[in-house]
């Protein structure tokens, strides 16, 4: 593990470090599409922007949310500098769904503001997601949060400043093969996103696809999860609730696309 290095005298996380190399990297991405398909890369920086400003908020706000039952102690706080350090405390993490929740929201509202085309840029941007989150589940098994239950194969870690329950324990590297599963769901979702181009079935719908494969491979993967932070409703994490959610909601979406296009072409052969 390698949980953070110092830069002039600051300390730099893995983590901050990993996913900012995965923001670059699907930015670049997203802008070379953009030039292949003659659509103004400039919009998609804009958007990738406004993007990052919800994926922030969005995963700290959801973190907050699976600490609702600390929310009482912000309003004992004796002082300011109390209820700051407990708020950092209560909202200081950040959940995947939540920040990716509040990413497309912030690019909905931009494109739609801009009048540019939702399935166009929806199906353009799709593919960045999981190449980003590849690079950040890197970074989270090199700072070791999102860490794996106790497991004879796997990593024992010593001497984690900033994660103390990880060290001494061997555990499954659940971070790897969450970043090893977004690389090939980035492979498929940018190959799907290829034949949409020219496959008018597909247009508008490979971000759907999108979120209906993830949310089985979170689903799958949180049972190899050892933190417990993010919180259970029903039995079941967090996030394993919301996948079970944008599983069905996906599926929904994609079936109405599917009954409107048939609809609207059976009224054009009529």
């Amino acid at each position: 593990m390698f949980p953070y290095f110092m830069l002039f005298g600051k300390i730099i996380t893995s983590y901050f470090l990993m996913a900012v190399i995965g923001a670059f990297a699907a930015g670049i991405f997203a802008c070379v599409i953009a030039r292949k398909r003659s659509l103004d890369d400039n919009n998609v920086i804009v958007i990738l922007l406004f993007s990052a400003i919800g994926v922030v908020l969005g995963g700290h706000i959801l973190y907050g949310i699976t600490n609702i039952k600390y929310w009482p102690m912000l309003f004992t706080s004796k002082s300011f500098s109390q209820f700051i350090v407990r708020f950092q405390s209560v909202f200081g993490g950040s959940v995947f769904y939540g920040g990716l929740f509040g990413g497309v929201l912030t690019a909905f509202i931009y494109i739609k503001a801009k009048k540019l085309p939702v399935k166009v840029y929806s199906d353009l941007l799709a593919p960045a997601i999981p190449l980003f989150h590849s690079f950040a589940r890197a970074g989270c098994f090199l700072g070791g949060c999102c860490y794996g239950v106790e497991s004879k194969f796997g990593f024992t870690v010593t001497g984690n400043e900033l994660v103390p329950e990880l060290n001494g324990v061997s555990r499954f590297p659940v971070q790897l093969l969450e970043a090893i599963l977004n690389l090939v769901l980035f492979f498929i979702i940018f190959g799907l996103y290829k034949k949409s181009i020219e496959n008018k079935r597909l247009q508008g719908r490979v971000l759907f696809i999108y979120f209906l494969s993830y949310s089985v491979i979170r689903f799958c993967d949180e049972f190899l999860r050892g933190d417990d932070i993010r919180g259970f409703v029903f039995g079941l994490s967090t996030s394993q609730f919301i996948s079970i959610i944008l599983f069905i909601v996906s599926i929904v979406v994609l079936i109405y696309m599917h009954s409107k296009e048939k609809s609207q072409h059976k009224l054009k052969t009529e």
